[in-house]
């Protein structure tokens, strides 16, 4: 199971307790030179509530490639 689909299926809404989440990859500029021409390096994990729209946002690269990622994910949500 992706990374993706792991915090989909764990996640659980913290202001309407809905379980349906819609997970997104999205990317943004730093500061700087990166501003100036575009250079979207920083990179993120957008979990929506299907239920009421509220938005967690994580940082992959503290959630990829873990040996530990589910115990990660029972941290974030409580599991």
């Amino acid at each position: 199971m992706t990374l993706d689909e792991q915090l989909a299926a764990k996640f659980v809404c913290v202001k309407c307790k809905g379980s349906g989440a819609t997970v997104k990859r999205i990317a943004a500029t730093g500061a700087g030179i990166s501003r100036i021409f575009n250079i979207q390096h920083n990179k993120f994990v957008a979990v929506s509530c299907q239920q009421c729209g509220y938005t967690e946002i994580y940082n992959p690269e503290m959630l990829e490639g873990k040996d530990t990622r589910g115990d990660i994910l029972d941290v974030i949500f409580g599991g």
